[in-house]
C-alpha cells in the first residue's frame, strides 16, 4: 500500500520535471499527489471427597482502496474475525462533513506520536522531509528559468546556446532527481514508522481493560480490526502526504507568484478568479462524498464480516444445510455495498465532469492571455513557456480542493472512523470510580497465619478464604435486566462449588462478573490472593490484576485455540514461549522498540518458571492427549487447532493449560460438556490432586460427585426483589449454614 503511494508520487514528480521540456505542459503533479490510500480412568463414580462449611454471611478486508479510482475490493481471508457490526447507524454528528469535528478528531489521532518516546527521531525525520521538499521546490523554480532560456535558444535558432542550455538541463536532472527520490523515501519511511507506533499504541489500548471484549459484547462500534489495520495505514500515509502538499503549495505560491506577476499582472488576477471559482463549484458538487465514503467503509466491512462468519462456522452451516440462507444473507450485504457504491460513483462522475474540464482548460488559458504580448514583441517565446509553468504551479496550489476532493472526502471518512475509535478507547480507560453504580471487585491478601487464644494457645487453622461475595445483584450490561438478586456466599480453599440452574438464569453471567467482564449491578466481589497489598496507583492496580489472572483461571465450554505451535497452546496464556525468539530472528531485525513492547513485562521476573518440554509432554499424557504428538509431528507443529482437534480434545487441552498454570481457583463453564464420564472424572481428579479449588457450571448429574456444595440459581422474577438463589451442601452430613433470605 505504501509502495503504491510512493510510486504514484515518484511518477508525479518526474512529470513535474518534464513539464519544462514542452511549451504547454500537462501538469499532473497535484492529480497524483494524494493518491495514497485514504487511500482435555476412573471407572466408578467417586464418593464425595470434601467437607465444607458455609459461614453465616455470605467482559474484504475492505482494503483501503485507491481512493481516486473508487473500486470494491472484498476479502474473506482475515486472520481474526472482526466484531459484529453495530446495531446503530451514524449519529447526527457523523452524517455529514463537519470541519470542526474533523479537525478535533484529526488532532486527537495525530498528536500523540509527536509527543511520544519516539518524538525526537520522528521530528528530525520530519524536518528532513520538509527540507527536501523545500529543495524540490527550489529545483522547480530553477527549471522554470532553464526552460525559458532553452526555448528562447530554440526559437532564435541559436545552436550554440541551445546546446549549452541542453547541458544545463541534463545537469539539472542529474542534480535534482536525488532530491525528489530521497524526499519520497524519507516520507515513506517516516509514514511507516508513524504507522508502526500507532498500531502498537492502538492495539495496547484495545487489549487493555478488556476493551476488546466490551466492544464485541456490546457492539459499540463496527470492525475495530479494519480501523487498526486499514484506517491507520491510510491515516498516516495521507496525513503526511497532505501536510507536505500544503507546505509545498505555500512555498510554490510564494516562489512562482513573483515570477508570474513579473511577467504579466493580469494573468495573476485571472488565476485567482479561476481557482476560487473552481474550488467553490467542487465543494458544491462533492458535498455528499464524505458521507458516502464513510458508509462504504462500513457496508463493505459488514459484507466481509459475513464471509468470515461463513468460514469460521463452515462445519455447523454444512450440518444444517444452510447454504441457501447464507447465500441470501451475503448477497443482501453485498447489495447494500453495491447500492452505496453506485451513489458514490454517480457523485464522483458529476465531480469529474467539472474537474476534467477545469484541468484541461488551463493548458491553453495562460498562453492565450500572454499571446498578444508575444505577438507585439514585448516578450520572448521562452517567456510563454515560463508563464505556463508558473501558472500551472500556482493554480495547482490554489486548486488542491478541486483536484483532490475525492481523496480529501475519503480521508475525512478515515478521520471520522479513527476519531470514533479513539473516543471509545478513551471512555474504556476511565477509572471504575468514574462510573455510576456498579459491582465492586476487590483483591485482598490471603491470610495464612494461625489464630491464637489470649493465653497464646494455637487454635486449629481455619480454612483459607478464596472468594467472598456480598449482596451481589447482577444485571445485563445493555438491557439492565436483573439476573441474580442479593447473592452472598463464601468459597474457601478445597470447598468446590457447583452452580446449576435453568438456561438463561445467569450462571455464565456470574462467572463473567467474577472475571471482571461484567460490572453492571451492585455488591462486592472479594478475591484473596497471595502477596497483594492495597493498590493505590493505576500501575499498582494493573499489577494486582496481573496477579489475579495468575491466581484465578477460567475454562470456557469452547476453549480458545491461539495461533501458533502445539507448545504455545499449552503455555497460553501464562507464558509466551516462542514469541520473542520469533521476533528476534526476523530479517532484517526489528529496530523499533515499540513493536516489541509487552514481551519484556515489568512483572516478568515474578512469573513462574516456564515448563520444560518433558513437562509439556507429561501433561499431555496426564490429560490423555499423548497421541496427538505423533499425529501432528511434535510440539513445534503449527495447525488451525480449533479445526483439527475435536471439541473434546480442545477441552482436555484446556485442562492441560490449567494444570501447568497451577492457579488457586478455577472457574469452569461446562468445561467437560464434550467429554465422556470417564474422562470427566479423570480430569476433575487431576485438578483436585493438584490442590486447585474450582467453581463449576454444569447440568450433568455426575458433576455432583466432584463438588461440596451447590448454588442453584432460578429465573429472576422482575416483579419482586427477592433472592432467586439457594445454597445447599451436596453431602447432607456436611454442616452448612444456608444463606439468609
Amino acid at each position: 500500500m505504501l509502495k503504491m503511494q510512493a510510486q504514484c508520487l515518484s511518477i508525479t514528480d518526474s512529470r513535474s520535471l518534464c513539464n519544462h521540456l514542452v511549451p504547454v505542459p500537462l501538469n499532473l503533479r497535484f492529480f497524483c499527489k494524494l493518491s495514497s490510500p485514504a487511500s482435555v480412568a476412573t471407572s466408578s463414580q467417586p464418593k464425595p471427597f470434601c467437607k465444607g462449611r458455609w459461614p453465616n454471611k455470605f467482559g474484504i478486508s475492505y482494503n483501503q482502496r485507491k481512493r481516486n479510482s473508487i473500486s470494491l475490493h472484498l476479502s474473506a481471508a482475515a486472520a481474526v474475525p472482526p466484531p459484529a457490526p453495530p446495531t446503530t447507524e451514524l449519529d447526527d454528528e457523523g452524517k455529514g462533513p463537519n470541519p470542526k469535528r474533523l479537525w478535533r478528531r484529526f488532532w486527537k489521532v495525530a498528536a500523540p506520536y509527536w509527543w511520544s518516546d519516539d518524538r525526537v527521531q520522528a521530528r528530525l525525520q520530519l524536518a528532513a522531509v520538509f527540507a527536501l521538499t523545500l529543495g524540490t521546490t527550489g529545483i522547480s523554480v530553477g527549471f522554470s528559468f532553464l526552460g525559458r532560456d532553452f526555448y528562447n535558444a530554440l526559437a532564435n535558432k541559436d545552436a550554440d546556446q541551445f546546446a549549452k542550455q541542453l547541458l544545463y538541463y541534463l545537469g539539472g536532472f542529474a542534480g535534482g532527481i536525488p532530491f525528489f527520490v530521497l524526499r519520497d523515501y524519507a516520507r515513506e519511511t517516516l509514514s511507516l514508522r508513524w504507522r508502526s507506533w500507532m498500531t502498537s499504541y492502538y492495539m495496547e489500548r484495545y487489549l487493555k481493560n478488556r476493551t476488546f471484549y466490551k466492544i464485541q459484547s456490546q457492539s459499540i462500534i463496527d470492525n475495530p480490526d479494519q480501523r487498526i489495520v486499514d484506517d491507520l495505514s491510510s491515516f498516516t500515509g495521507t496525513a503526511l502526504s497532505f501536510s507536505l502538499t500544503l507546505f509545498n503549495a505555500a512555498v510554490d505560491l510564494i516562489s512562482f507568484s513573483n515570477i508570474l506577476y513579473g511577467i504579466y499582472p493580469p494573468l495573476f488576477v485571472v488565476l485567482l478568479v479561476y481557482s476560487i471559482g473552481g474550488t467553490a463549484i467542487s465543494v458544491f458538487l462533492g458535498k455528499d462524498l464524505v458521507t458516502l465514503n464513510f458508509l462504504q467503509e462500513k457496508k463493505e466491512a459488514d459484507f466481509r464480516y459475513g464471509l468470515v462468519r461463513l468460514r469460521e462456522n463452515a462445519e455447523s452451516i454444512a450440518f444444517y444445510g444452510g447454504e441457501e440462507n447464507e447465500l441470501q444473507l451475503l448477497l443482501q450485504r453485498f447489495n447494500s455495498a453495491f447500492e452505496n457504491l453506485t451513489q458514490l460513483l454517480i457523485s464522483s462522475r458529476n465531480l469529474e465532469f467539472f474537474t476534467n474540464g477545469y484541468r484541461y482548460l488551463i493548458q491553453i488559458l495562460p498562453a492565450a492571455v500572454v499571446a498578444p504580448m508575444y505577438f507585439s514583441g514585448k516578450i520572448e517565446f521562452g517567456v510563454i513557456n515560463q508563464s505556463v509553468s508558473a501558472f500551472n504551479h500556482i493554480l495547482g496550489d490554489f486548486s488542491l480542493i478541486v483536484y483532490q476532493f475525492q481523496a480529501i472526502s475519503a480521508f475525512s471518512a478515515v478521520i471520522d472512523r479513527l476519531g470514533e475509535f479513539e473516543d471509545i478507547l478513551d471512555s474504556s480507560s476511565k477509572s471504575p470510580s468514574e462510573s455510576s453504580e456498579e459491582i465492586s471487585l476487590v483483591y485482598s491478601r490471603m491470610n495464612d497465619s494461625p489464630t491464637l487464644e489470649p493465653n497464646g494457645t494455637v487454635l486449629k487453622k481455619k480454612s483459607q478464604k478464596l472468594l467472598d461475595i456480598e449482596n451481589l445483584t447482577l444485571q445485563t450490561p445493555t438491557s439492565k435486566a436483573t439476573l441474580i438478586t442479593d447473592l452472598s456466599l463464601q468459597v474457601n480453599c478445597h470447598e468446590h462449588l457447583l452452580v446449576t440452574g435453568p438456561s438463561g438464569s445467569g450462571k455464565t453471567s456470574l462467572l463473567r462478573a467474577l472475571a471482571g467482564l461484567w460490572n453492571t449491578g451492585r455488591g462486592k466481589i472479594q478475591f484473596y490472593i497471595d502477596d497483594v497489598g492495597v493498590a493505590q496507583s493505576s500501575s499498582e492496580l494493573e499489577e494486582t490484576s496481573m496477579k489475579f489472572s495468575k491466581e484465578v483461571f477460567f475454562l470456557p465450554q469452547r476453549p480458545y485455540m491461539n495461533l501458533g505451535t502445539l507448545s504455545r497452546q499449552l503455555l497460553y496464556p501464562s507464558w509466551a514461549e516462542d514469541v520473542a525468539p520469533a521476533l528476534n530472528n526476523l530479517e532484517p531485525p526489528v529496530t523499533l522498540p515499540f513493536l516489541v513492547r509487552g514481551l519484556d513485562s515489568k512483572d516478568a521476573s515474578r512469573k513462574p518458571k516456564q515448563p520444560t518440554t518433558d513437562e509439556l509432554i507429561k501433561v499431555l499424557e496426564d490429560v490423555r492427549l499423548g497421541y496427538i504428538l505423533s499425529r501432528f509431528n511434535g510440539l513445534d507443529s503449527t495447525h488451525e487447532w480449533s479445526s483439527v482437534l475435536s471439541l473434546g480434545e480442545q477441552q482436555r487441552l484446556a485442562f492441560a493449560r490449567l494444570l501447568l498454570s497451577k492457579p488457586k481457583l478455577v472457574l469452569l463453564d461446562e468445561s467437560t460438556s464434550a467429554l465422556d464420564e470417564a474422562n470427566e472424572a479423570h480430569l476433575y481428579g487431576l485438578i483436585r490432586a493438584a490442590g486447585i479449588t474450582y467453581i463449576s457450571i454444569g447440568h450433568r448429574r455426575t458433576l455432583y460427585d466432584y463438588h461440596c456444595n451447590c448454588l442453584h440459581i432460578s429465573a429472576a422474577d422482575s416483579n419482586t426483589c427477592r433472592p432467586n438463589w439457594s445454597i445447599n451442601p451436596i453431602n447432607e452430613d456436611t454442616p452448612v449454614n444456608l444463606s439468609k433470605s
